[in-house]
């Protein structure tokens, strides 16, 4: 008995016809394709060094980081960090003291910055490269078109540092022509940088300015993708150009538009950092401070490591909820989401 068990044991495993089968066929396949693969591995050497090892350092965000000690040696702190972000006591649950209390008002003002800033955007900035797009895809003079196309992308591929730059000099309170233009029409000349007040519209104008032309690409190339016997259709049946507009063209761009406006929900808390880190200062720390900006104090100039990347986690962790929220509404409602 013990013969035909070692006997059984020692003899070589017999695959099925299709497993060996599938097994050679990815032979096969990375055999022939090698060159793609071989194309493909300074991205995933990328991904993995700059994306993915870093992930390794978030845990100094629950931890007493020293850098003398570095991050495996410092001691674990749990959840102090966050309590101390966002002023909320997980220890405190369930009994009879406060569980809610103040926080980092600095964090707490940069968090509500951010929203704000971010909402903005989105309501105002958000249909802008649609409504671009359907204009341009209504001009009927191509020299005009490829000329004003140039123009309104022109601000995207340049630096935001030299973009601050053209809006300190546009609002210069002696030299910008903002404040040339009032004391033309009989004005005091109005520090618009250093007002709180001021700060968003400027910011907010100035990143649609920027962006809204490239980001316009898009949906021109969701139309160029619409059929043209649709229109052929409309035109027979009497539709003006606006009526094709509203029920053939916007319709079918429809779920590029979804597409869009999650992806855009999900970067809400990431307000550009360059731009703000230009044209901020601390008399617009009221309403010019932002997540970025309070992570970059805290972690480069203040030297808490540890209280920046609780920071940073706390908004890469709000980010996620939102794009995942977003797409589960869309792909309920709309039946059209990223995944």
């Amino acid at each position: 008995m013990t013969a035909v068990d070692n006997k059984t044991s020692s003899a070589p495993v017999k695959y099925s016809a299709q497993q060996r089968t599938r097994a050679e066929r990815i032979k096969d396949h990375m055999r022939n394709e090698w060159r793609i693969y071989a194309m493909l591995l300074p991205t995933v050497v990328w991904l993995v060094v700059f994306l993915y090892k870093p992930m390794y350092g978030l845990q100094i965000a629950f931890k007493d980081y020293s850098i003398f000690r570095g991050v495996a040696a410092s001691p674990w702190i749990g959840l102090e960090h966050f309590e101390n972000l966002i002023g909320f006591d997980w220890s405190a649950l369930g009994t009879a003291d406060p569980f809610w209390t103040n926080g980092n008002q600095q964090f707490l003002r940069a968090l509500r910055n951010t929203i704000y800033i971010s909402m903005y955007s989105l309501l105002i900035g958000f249909p802008v490269p649609i409504l671009l797009a359907l204009m341009f895809n209504e001009v009927l003079n191509q020299s005009f078109k490829r000329t004003a196309q140039t123009i309104v992308y022109l601000p995207h591929f340049i630096s935001s540092v030299i973009i601050a730059g053209i809006v300190i000099t546009t609002f210069s309170p002696s030299v910008g022509i903002v404040n040339t233009i009032l004391t033309w029409l009989g004005f005091e000349p109005i520090y618009f940088l250093t007002r709180p007040e001021w700060f968003r519209p400027i910011f907010i104008g100035t990143t649609i300015w920027q962006e809204a032309g490239f980001q316009s690409i898009v949906y021109l190339a969701a139309i160029a993708g619409v059929s043209p016997t649709l229109y052929e259709s409309a035109v027979v049946d009497g539709a003006s150009r606006w009526q094709m507009m509203w029920k053939i063209t916007i319709p079918s761009i429809l779920p590029t538009i979804i597409i869009m406006l999650i992806i855009r929900i999900g970067n809400m808390l990431e307000v550009s950092f360059e731009m703000i880190i230009v044209l901020y200062q601390p008399a617009t720390y009221e309403t010019a401070d932002v997540v970025n900006t309070f992570i970059y104090r805290q972690g480069l100039q203040s030297g808490q490591y540890d209280f920046a990347a609780a920071a940073g986690l706390f908004n890469a962790i709000v980010a996620f909820v939102l794009v995942m929220s977003a797409n589960a509404i869309s792909k309920r409602y709309s039946r059209t989401s990223l995944w």
